[in-house]
């Protein structure tokens, strides 16, 4: 199953601009705005409603003043949810996100998932090696495939270990910005659905990697819409597909994601999904991140 309704959210405390983040994310800007929390509350809360309101499954948890981390409102980064019944936590970067692994949050997955097997990624922070969720690894979880741009956040041996533990195959490559900076994660700029396989192919220089990349996508059935690296600027790459409880495709994103899309790539995306989108210029301006990186699925 590669989509799913359920999803879990984690309301910010106070969303910030994450100093320890800015090293590799240069999607990232910081903003002398001192209601910069209460903006990105309030987007937050417009996504939700959206949302609920197209039938998606939202549980919500409020994050808590301490110990305070700016970028919990991105939970799909430690960890993610399995139809196999597993629970994966993965290891990140820097270490103020690694105190998102709150008991909270993993409360509310226990009783929200039925998994029956938690696999523990989190060690390979003590050996400097990363890898965080579904923004380092973009899953095809019909083909038992992922797609991985390597990157500081982003550790080809911990990859490795996550295959040999969840039976999946990874298609690594290297993917850069615009300024030719290393991608700080992959959902930036790739996105897969049930039919359609959002991807900037400009951003994998080398040509042998960007064609083994299109061929395993067209070869599990994907419609490829390619997107410009000014595109993947306004975080059209950063999409995820859901579904309503009665199953109806939904593809979500930012007001800045859509309004970059030409009419035909609108059209490709609507005609498989209904397009559902929301202002988050404020998470995307100072987190550096959009959509899909607010929206942890939970496969249960």
């Amino acid at each position: 199953m590669q989509t799913t309704s359920k999803v879990l959210m984690v309301r910010p405390f106070r969303f910030a601009y994450n100093d320890q983040t800015a090293d590799s994310n240069f999607f990232q800007r910081e903003s002398p705005d001192p209601d910069i929390s209460i903006k990105a509350t309030a987007e937050f809360d417009s996504l939700v409603d959206i949302l609920l309101r197209n039938d998606v499954d939202v549980t919500i948890v409020q994050d808590t003043p301490e110990p305070w981390t700016p970028d919990s409102i991105f939970p799909n980064n430690w960890f993610s949810s399995h139809l196999t019944g597993q629970l994966v936590l993965y290891p990140m970067y820097a270490p103020n996100r690694r105190a998102e692994r709150k008991s909270q949050v993993l409360r509310v997955l226990r009783r929200e998932m039925s998994h029956t097997k938690v696999v523990d990624l989190t060690h390979w922070e003590d050996h400097q090696e990363y890898l965080e969720g579904t923004g380092s690894m973009v899953f095809d979880r019909d083909k038992n495939t992922l797609y991985c741009c390597r990157s500081p956040r982003t550790s080809e041996k911990v990859v490795q270990d996550f295959c040999s533990k969840m039976n999946f195959d990874a298609v690594m490559f290297d993917g850069v910005d615009i300024n030719g900076n290393p991608l700080y994660h992959t959902n930036i700029m790739m996105s897969i659905g049930m039919q359609v396989a959002i991807i900037c192919l400009q951003a994998i220089k080398d040509e042998s990697q960007r064609q083994k990349v299109v061929s395993r996508l067209q070869s599990s059935g994907k419609l490829i819409v390619d997107i410009s690296p000014d595109q993947m600027n306004h975080f059209a790459g950063n999409m995820l597909e859901l579904k309503s409880r009665n199953g109806n495709p939904l593809m979500v994103m930012s007001s800045s994601a859509r309004q970059s899309l030409t009419f035909q790539q609108e059209k490709t995306i609507g005609t498989y999904t209904r397009i559902l989108s929301s202002d988050l210029s404020t998470i995307e301006h100072v987190g550096g991140g959009s959509a899909r990186c607010m929206i942890a699925e939970i496969f249960a």
